[in-house]
């Protein structure tokens, strides 16, 4: 058996095209969707990702700025210049590019922005309407994996995840997310002994850590779906996942590859959140 492939970008590609007719919908109510992203520091990565950004804004018609910050900047003017955001009607949307210099705390930054602005879904507030099951901005690329579980008509209710990886970003809010859907959801980690008894149990199973191949075709479930979230570059210089993705589709159903999987559908809910940023704003005057 050889599994089927969930490319992102294909997906990525068709909700872009109804995200681009929203947007043009909502110019004609004289609504712009504005994103304004915060970039401090000169980090490659982040700035790789920023310039993805302006791409998908600018193929979809929203309006999009980027606010870029010397790694100089203290946290207090960081603070403030998100404040102005937070009251400037003209935005809709904000994302402060992460990680930030490590003489700014993360978190105080992520409480500033205003919940009805966090187009990244990381406020407290938007991670408590998740856990509640209420509508919100939801994470991105958790979200984006249950829109590529969906687009496979894959049930989740009833099924089994597991999620091999803890962050705030990724592993945390997926397995919420799963659980919202009425799967039955077991998180593991670094430190969860016998990680592969786990693993041999999931009909969903989520990895998360960004450890090059961590998982084998051995620790997986003959038949399970597998998406591997994880980015690293080996010896080579090769980009790879989590998982050992050429032995791994031999004994998978469905699985992501690396790159090509998860990774384009974590800016386009970017783009849907935004759109439903200025809807939702734009209601609420």
């Amino acid at each position: 058996m050889t599994a089927e492939l969930i490319y992102g970008k294909e997906l990525a590609a068709t909700i872009r095209k109804e995200l681009k007719q929203e947007a043009a919908a909502l110019k004609e109510q004289d609504i712009l969707p504005h994103l304004t992203v915060v970039l401090v520091g000169d980090d490659p990565a982040s700035r790789s990702y920023v310039k993805g950004k302006e791409k998908a804004s600018a193929e979809i018609g929203i309006s999009s700025e980027l606010i870029e910050l010397p790694s100089s900047t203290t946290q207090t003017e960081l603070l403030d210049l998100i404040q102005r955001l937070n009251l400037d009607k003209a935005v809709n949307g904000i994302l402060v590019q992460l990680p930030l210099p490590s003489h700014i705390d993360e978190q105080a930054v992520i409480n500033s922005i205003n919940p009805e602005k966090d187009v990244d879904g990381f406020h407290p507030a938007n991670v408590g309407k998740m856990m509640l099951g209420e509508d919100t901005y939801y994470p991105c690329t958790p979200y984006g994996i249950i829109q590529m579980l969906k687009s496979k008509n894959v049930e989740i209710a009833g099924k089994t995840a597991v999620i091999v990886g803890r962050s705030n970003i990724v592993g945390k809010p997926i397995g919420q997310l799963l659980l919202n859907e009425h799967a039955t959801v077991i998180h593991t980690h670094s430190r969860t002994p016998d990680l592969r008894s786990f693993t041999k149990q999931a009909d969903i199973l989520v990895v998360a850590v960004g450890r090059e191949q961590m998982i084998k075709a051995d620790d997986i479930k003959d038949g399970a779906i597998v998406i591997d979230v994880g980015v690293n570059r080996n010896a080579e210089g090769k980009l790879t996942g989590d998982v050992d993705f050429e032995h791994a589709k031999e004994v998978a159903s469905i699985i992501t590859p690396v790159p090509g999987g998860v990774g384009p559908m974590t800016i386009t809910m970017l783009m849907l959140n935004t759109i439903k940023a200025a809807r939702r704003q734009a209601a609420a005057v």
